[in-house]
């Protein structure tokens, strides 16, 4: 990651922010999301790819490790769940453990409520599972 200089241009936060995209939620999600949007969309994907990957990811002050685990409480008090599958995966890559996933979402939820925790619970442990990263049930061990 690099820090922002003067003379970036909107393209390059373009290019940095698609490469932090690829490398934290995968190639094959970021590509098919690109390639999927219509003319309407594409504005949402240009702006996403910039601001949020190229301006706010690519920043060198927190690891993405730390961001990964703050997008999850975030999402949780949206209660968000598409997007706390998503940015589950995206935290593994990162390298958050599921125990660390567990307290970012215990933590969460006992400022967001029950509800809002439930919800970003039963998301994260179904891409967890779908992961192989923890066992679908407790009498499994993986």
């Amino acid at each position: 990651m690099s820090s922002k200089s003067g003379n970036e241009t909107i393209d390059d936060m373009f290019a940095r922010g698609l490469a932090l995209r690829r490398q934290v939620l995968g190639p094959e999600y970021v590509d098919k999301s690109i390639a999927n949007a219509n003319e309407f969309m594409s504005a949402f994907q240009r702006i996403t790819t910039e601001w949020c990957w190229g301006y706010a990811w690519g920043r060198d002050t927190l690891e993405l490790k730390t961001r990964s685990m703050l997008n999850l409480a975030m999402l949780t008090a949206l209660n968000r769940a598409a997007e706390i599958k998503l940015h589950v995966r995206g935290a593994v890559n990162n390298g958050v453990t599921a125990e660390e996933i567990r307290e970012v979402l215990l933590h969460a939820t006992v400022y967001c409520g029950i509800p809002a925790g439930l919800d970003a619970f039963k998301a994260a442990n179904e891409i967890l599972v779908e992961m192989n990263v923890i066992s679908p049930r407790a009498d499994e061990k993986q």
